[in-house]
């Protein structure tokens, strides 16, 4: 970091490379999340799932600073040594999501001499350095200890592709991430051609390229050459499913892989049939993602694939409108019941399996299963009780997720047991379940209980049909749940209510909660009253709580009625 420096050129004004580094202080607060899944498994490491990019608050800086020479100093040590360190001896470099102009990319570019043991350079999500690639790659000799390089999302064009290609001559066993960049596809192999039979390489990151179907043979071939690859991740390329019979022919080499993902890449019937036969050579996969796949229906039956994946730990299946004989080949010996280290599953979105799973849904005896993910499934009363006699021996439950489905209102008091014995469970989603009365005051009780002390995520949004005293004894007793984050008892859209006497309650509970951080209240409108006593908590309590009321609301209730 010593070259950026804090200099001032003899007419007073900062040189370029300070103004590129106080251009990134400025905008880090708007970083984001890496990207990775956005699926519901991925709940828990948000807090569990996903890794945490967090701001300093603004009251962190309330001195004034009347020099930019203060200023200056005071960033670089806070900011910048995780992105570009202040010695030679640092591996990262990261500037993901800095909003870096096209002019800006000459300033990493001059910090490589500097940094001669890189190993890490991320400069995804900026959306406008496309076409000003090659002025990175004309530097890559200067770091030949980099091991992994991301440009996920950064717009580049084909001239960029070929100058990659180009420049990974010089290091083939490059961990690559360019996903999220559509001008990759059709060019792909410019860039992966250099990689060598025998590489080391195991995690090449495809997402999202616009591969081809050309692409997506050439993917098989390059497969027959990555003998360690442990990841291959080839989600949302919705034109490969054409090509998936070289792709499994190349999985058959890959004897050490672990997670295989294709997420919305136009899978068909057919596809299944021929990853069955790869499958019998993935004696190590762990995690298998389909999802997103609709036209895979049906393709499961007789299918043996789960015989032979004895190690699998977790299956993503969700909204690939599953059938009644897709889930008795699911359910079937040996199938997921008899996977004895399965972790994971994700069988959401699959509307016709709901009066068709309830074998699958009885026998679901997995003692290491975590997330329980049937949202949108249109269970029916009979299915809904098999899976609750079922859930009494899923003791590692974290995540269930049983939204949408209707039939769980009125019968919420079949999960008792779960809810009792399930002490590691941390996020309950049961938004738009018709839930009544009972339901809610069965919850309630059960927090009273302390059975829910590990609680951080609970969802009972679009359920409009609690009254006004079930609701002040569920606000009661929320602050028992100590470990909440968030809460959504929103309205559906449809739906307007005034607030209750509840409210008080639980801004009384809020209170006692040390790391709440949302509230969904959308559609309960807020009397000027209790906007004024919101407004006042805010005030009083400086807190850090986000009440998502959709914006105040005057209580009209003529209009309502």
């Amino acid at each position: 970091m010593s070259q950026t420096g804090n200099k001032s050129s003899s007419d007073g004004e900062t040189k370029p490379q300070t103004l590129f580094v106080n251009k990134c202080i400025r905008r880090s607060k708007f970083r984001s999340p890496k990207a990775e899944n956005r699926k519901e498994s991925n709940d828990l490491k948000t807090t569990a799932f996903r890794p945490s990019d967090e701001t300093p608050k603004p009251n962190m800086m309330t001195k004034t600073i009347t020099s930019e020479m203060e200023l200056r100093p005071r960033m670089e040590e806070k900011l910048f040594p995780p992105k570009l360190g202040k010695n030679p001896v640092d591996k990262c470099l990261d500037l993901n999501n800095c909003r870096l102009t096209t002019a800006d990319v000459r300033e990493p570019v001059a910090l490589l001499p500097s940094l001669p043991d890189l190993e890490e350079l991320d400069i995804s999500w900026n959306d406008f350095i496309g076409r000003t690639l090659h002025l990175l790659m004309q530097q890559m000799h200067l770091v030949s200890k980099l091991k992994i390089l991301r440009l996920g999302r950064c717009r580049l064009t084909a001239d960029d592709v070929q100058a990659q290609g180009e420049a990974l001559k010089a290091l083939p066993e490059l961990e690559l991430n360019l996903s999220w960049n559509s001008k990759v596809g059709g060019n792909l192999p410019l860039i992966l051609r250099t990689f060598r039979e025998g590489s080391k390489i195991q995690m090449p990151e495809l997402v999202d390229y616009a591969l081809t179907s050309e692409d997506g043979a050439f993917v098989g071939q390059l497969l027959l050459r990555l003998q360690n690859l442990e990841v291959l991740d080839l989600s949302i390329n919705r034109n490969i499913g054409g090509s998936l019979n070289s792709i499994a022919q190349g999985l058959k080499s890959t004897l050490t892989l672990k997670v295989l993902k294709l997420h919305s890449c136009g899978l068909s019937q057919k596809s299944v049939k021929l990853l069955d036969a790869a499958f019998r050579y993935l004696c190590e996969l762990k995690t298998l993602d389909l999802s997103c796949n609709k036209e895979v229906s049906g393709g499961f039956e007789d299918s043996p694939g789960l015989a032979v994946l004895e190690h699998l730990e977790g299956l993503d299946l969700h909204q690939c409108s599953l059938m009644a004989d897709d889930t008795m080949w699911l359910s079937s010996s040996p199938g997921i019941p008899f996977l004895s280290s399965f972790q994971e599953l994700d069988l959401s979105a699959n509307r016709k399996t709901g009066s068709s799973s309830e074998k699958l849904l009885s026998r679901l005896f997995l003692p290491a299963l975590k997330p329980l993910l049937i949202n949108n499934c249109a269970l029916e009363s009979e299915t809904f009780t098999a899976l609750a006699e079922a859930c009494v021996h899923l003791p590692a439950l974290e995540i269930v997720n049983l939204s949408w489905n209707k039939c769980v209102g009125s019968n919420l008091k079949l999960l008792l047991e779960t809810l009792k014995l399930s002490a590691s469970l941390q996020v309950l989603r049961l938004s738009s379940c018709s839930l009544v009365t009972e339901d809610v005051a069965l919850l309630a009780s059960v927090i009273q209980t302390g059975h829910l002390a590990r609680l951080r995520k609970l969802d009972l949004s679009y359920n409009d049909s609690i009254c006004d005293a079930e609701w002040t004894i569920f606000c009661q007793n929320l602050w028992l749940l100590k470990e909440l984050t968030e809460l959504d008892i929103s309205l559906q859209p449809s739906a307007f209510q005034e607030r209750g006497q509840w409210f008080r309650h639980l801004l009384c509970a809020v209170t006692k909660l040390p790391e709440i951080t949302e509230i969904g209240m959308k559609r309960w409108v807020l009397p000027a009253s209790q906007e004024e006593e919101l407004e006042g908590f805010d005030q009083d309590h400086k807190s850090s709580i986000h009440f998502d009321h959709g914006g105040f609301q005057e209580a009209d209730f003529s209009s309502l009625n």
